[in-house]
């Protein structure tokens, strides 16, 4: 779909990605809902963005907690009154470390937040969608929902969760007018993760993408249509071996157990 003829709601928009994203899909001339859990801080988003760019008429914002089912009804009422015909899920917390070190709520909060949210809202649009000459469904996930790493075992479930949600439902909806795609981002330099993280990524030389570059892949995905794309290299190789032969990867992550600290604080949302 052409960015100009694309009326997106983007969750998680007040997160690295979803700012950078919301600014590349506003350049591409894109109309845009925001969601978000801070109303304070969509606010202030859509503020600088109007009086820098001029893009008042392009852009909206609702508060949403994506775990409520009233806050969905809601958007569902919001994405039929603005005629949205793009929904990014992009709304996500995070999860690092040993197992045994995460609190059972913490480990629930990531699996409904980055897994059963997604898949609630989608149902809760689908009908509307289908029902327009065109539509779209961009599930952001992650390379980890399709590589199983080391001190990222809730994360990973919830995203090789979304992907395979993604996956299937692009095969239950194909030939119909809603085109359903995924994207598998690798490590990204934003607030999302704990600085645990960035120590852990130096210790195992995993590289990290900026959040304009996802912003840029997002636009392009959005353009091009494509099923679905992972980023950065050697994790889109790693992406097709783990598919292949799993068990090959295993002895491939040593430096990653060895440099799993014992606990980590609790995960923060966008």
């Amino acid at each position: 779909m052409k960015p100009n003829d694309a009326r997106v709601m983007l969750t998680g928009a007040t997160g690295g990605i979803g700012q950078a994203t919301a600014q590349a899909l506003l350049q591409a001339g894109a109309a845009l809902l925001l969601v978000g859990r801070s109303a304070e801080r969509l606010e202030q988003q859509v503020s600088q963005w109007v009086q820098s760019g001029g893009t008042a008429n392009r852009v909206r914002w609702a508060q949403a907690d994506l775990n409520r089912p009233d806050d969905l009804s809601h958007l569902a009422r919001e994405a039929q009154r603005l005629n949205i015909n793009v929904v990014i899920h992009n709304a996500g917390v995070p999860a690092f470390g040993r197992l045994g070190a995460q609190a059972p709520d913490e480990i629930e909060n990531v699996l409904h937040t980055n897994l059963l949210a997604p898949m609630l809202l989608t149902q809760a649009l689908l009908p509307r969608l289908q029902g327009l000459p065109e539509a779209q469904l961009l599930f952001v996930g992650s390379v980890l929902g399709s590589i199983g790493l080391p001190g990222f075992s809730v994360y990973s479930a919830s995203k090789f969760g979304l992907h395979g949600f993604a996956q299937a439902l692009r095969r239950e909806l194909q030939g119909g007018p809603v085109r359903v795609q995924y994207i598998g981002p690798r490590s990204t330099d934003t607030g999302f993760n704990h600085p645990a993280v960035k120590t852990y990524n130096q210790a195992t030389g995993t590289a990290q993408d900026t959040p304009d570059t996802v912003a840029q892949e997002i636009v392009r995905l959005l353009q091009d249509g494509a099923a679905e794309r992972f980023l950065g290299f050697p994790e889109k190789f790693a992406v097709r071996l783990n598919g292949l032969v799993p068990h090959w990867l295993d002895g491939s992550f040593r430096r990653h157990r060895e440099n799993l600290p014992a606990a980590i604080p609790r995960s923060t949302s966008f």
